[in-house]
């Protein structure tokens, strides 16, 4: 019974709605953490381009697991030890949306 009420716990913080500070947060860090690879304007540059139509085709499960899990054999860092899974799905809702200047 309190391995399910925990379960449930972490599921629900999880998915709750992100606070504009940690927007805010995960902004800066696609900016500079994953633009320092992906091109400041995520273009392209030493890792392929965050564009709303590079990425059109591909699953948001795929994306939010290549953040989480990184990508083996390439420089892709897992970012699971600092972003949980609503916050990769938020930030793949970025990336497809178009990052705002």
């Amino acid at each position: 019974m309190l391995a399910a009420a925990l379960i449930l716990t972490a599921s629900t913080a999880s998915a709750a709605p992100l606070g504009s500070e940690r927007q805010a947060a995960l902004l800066y860090l696609l900016r500079q953490d994953c633009g320092s690879c992906h091109g400041s304007t995520m273009g392209g540059g030493l890792a392929p381009p965050l564009l709303p139509q590079s990425l059109a085709e591909t699953p948001d499960d795929a994306l939010i697991a290549a953040i989480l899990d990184g990508r083996p054999g390439t420089p892709m860092p897992p970012w699971r030890f600092e972003i949980n899974p609503n916050e990769a799905a938020w930030m793949v809702r970025q990336l497809k949306g178009g990052l705002a200047e």
